[in-house]
C-alpha cells in the first residue's frame, strides 16, 4: 500500500519533523537551496535511486518512507505468497500485458534492501509477470535477481536457483548484465550447499568480463562470492588469493552501483570477516568484526546487508562458544532490519541454538518468543 502524497512533499514533511530549514537540508546534501525548494513543490523530480536513498539518510528515515509506503508490523516466519511466485516462475510462455512501470524494478530493489520482505512476496509475482510480458533484458535479469535474493532468504534455494538461471538467460549477449545475473547464481548454488560449482561459476563469470571501469563492481562481487565459496569447500589459500584480487578492484570502483552490487573496500573487509568463519577461523573472524564497525562506510551499507552480515558475526560467536557476543549480534541485526531476523528459517535455527544456552542470554530469549520458538 502507498500514500498518494507526491515524493516532494513527503520530503518536505519530514524535513519539518527533523526541525531543519531547506537550507540545512541543502547544506548536508550538498546541493542548493534552490535545488531542494524545486524537489519539494514537485518542480524537479525526485526520481534516482541513489538520490533518494541520499536524501532518506539525512531525514532519518526509510526510502521507502519517501516512496510512499505504508508500513505494516514486522511478522515472523516466512512470508505467505511464495507460491504466487512459484507460479510466475513456472511460465515460460511471454505473455503481453500490463507495462512495467518506472522505477518499479528500483523500488523492488529498495524493498529488498531494507529487508520488506513480506512487501517484496506480495509484489513479485506481478513484477515478474510484467517482466516476462516486456523481455526487455534490463527489466528481466534485475527482476530474476531480486526474487533469487528472496527466495534464497526464505529458505526456498532450489527456486532461487531456478530464478539465476532465468536471469542468464535473459541477459543474452550483454556481458555485465550476465555477469551480473552470475552473482545470483553463486549465491544460490552457495546456499544449496554447492560451493565448488559456485567457486566455477563466479571466476569464470568474473573472468569473461573485461576490465572497463563499467564492470569494476560486479567484477569485484564475483570475486567476493567466489572467496566466501573458496573457504566453504577448503580452499583456503584460494579463498585469500581472491580477496586479494578484490581488494585491488575494491581501490578503484566507486561512484554509482546501477546493478546493487555494494561493492567497496568495506565490502571487501566485510568478506574478509566472513570468509574467515567459514574456513573455520572464528577467533579470527570475531576479532576482525570488531574493527569493521568502526570503518567509514557502516552505516551507509543497505540494511540488508548490515543485518546479514551480523547474523553471519553471530554464527561464528557461536562457535568459539561466546553466547553473549552471539546473542548481541542478533539483538543488533533485529534491531537494523527485522525481517531479515525473523522472517528466514537459518536465522530461526540460530537463534534456537543461542537460546539454549545456560544460561540463555538476555535478549535473545525476546528474539525467541518474537519468532515462536519456546525454551
Amino acid at each position: 500500500m502507498t500514500d498518494e502524497l507526491p515524493i516532494g512533499r513527503r520530503v518536505a514533511r519530514w524535513r519539518v519533523r527533523r526541525r531543519m530549514t531547506q537550507q540545512m537540508l541543502a547544506d548536508r546534501l550538498g546541493r542548493s537551496k534552490s535545488w531542494v525548494d524545486k524537489v519539494e513543490r514537485g518542480v524537479r523530480s525526485l526520481d534516482r535511486l541513489p538520490v533518494i536513498q541520499e536524501v532518506a539518510d539525512v531525514l532519518r528515515v526509510d526510502p521507502l518512507t519517501l516512496l510512499g509506503a505504508t508500513r505494516t508490523p514486522t511478522p515472523a516466519g516466512i512470508p505467505e505468497g511464495v507460491e504466487g511466485i512459484r507460479t510466475a516462475l513456472a511460465r515460460y510462455d511471454a505473455v503481453p500485458g500490463r507495462p512495467v512501470p518506472a522505477g518499479e524494478v528500483g523500488h523492488a530493489w529498495l524493498a529488498y534492501q531494507h529487508a520488506h520482505y513480506p512487501q517484496l512476496v506480495r509484489l513479485l509475482p506481478g513484477l515478474l509477470g510484467a517482466a516476462q510480458g516486456h523481455g526487455a533484458p534490463e527489466v528481466l535479469v534485475p527482476a530474476y535477481r531480486i526474487t533469487s535474493a528472496l527466495l534464497v532468504k526464505l529458505g526456498e534455494a532450489d527456486l532461487g536457483w531456478l530464478a539465476a538461471d532465468r536471469a542468464v538467460g535473459a541477459a543474452g549477449g550483454d556481458p555485465v548484465l550476465a555477469a551480473t545475473a552470475a552473482l545470483s547464481v553463486g549465491q544460490a548454488l552457495r546456499a544449496l550447499g554447492r560451493d565448488r560449482l559456485a567457486l566455477a561459476a563466479t571466476v569464470a563469470a568474473a573472468g569473461r568480463l573485461d576490465t572497463a571501469p563499467a564492470g569494476w563492481a560486479v567484477r569485484g562481487t564475483l570475486l567476493l562470492q567466489a572467496a566466501l565459496a573458496a573457504a566453504g569447500c577448503g580452499a583456503a589459500g584460494r579463498a585469500g588469493e581472491l580477496l586479494g584480487q578484490a581488494d585491488d578492484l575494491g581501490v578503484r570502483a566507486g561512484g554509482d552501483d546501477p546493478h546493487h552490487t555494494g561493492f567497496g573496500p568495506l565490502a571487501v573487509e566485510l568478506a574478509r570477516v566472513l570468509v574467515a568463519a567459514r574456513r573455520g577461523d572464528a577467533d579470527e573472524a570475531v576479532r576482525r568484526h570488531a574493527a569493521v564497525r568502526r570503518l567509514p562506510g557502516w552505516w551507509r551499507l543497505p540494511a540488508e546487508h548490515r543485518a546479514a552480515y551480523l547474523v553471519d558475526v553471530a554464527r561464528a560467536y557461536l562457535r568459539v562458544g561466546d553466547l553473549r557476543g552471539a546473542a548481541r549480534a542478533l539483538v543488533d541485526a533485529d534491531a537494523v532490519a527485522p525481517c531479515e531476523v525473523r522472517c528466514r528459517p537459518t536465522v530461526r535455527t540460530l537463534i534456537a541454538e543461542v537460546a539454549a544456552g545456560q544460561p540463555a542470554p538476555a535478549g535473545v530469549a525476546r528474539l525467541a518468543t518474537l519468532v515462536g520458538l519456546s525454551r
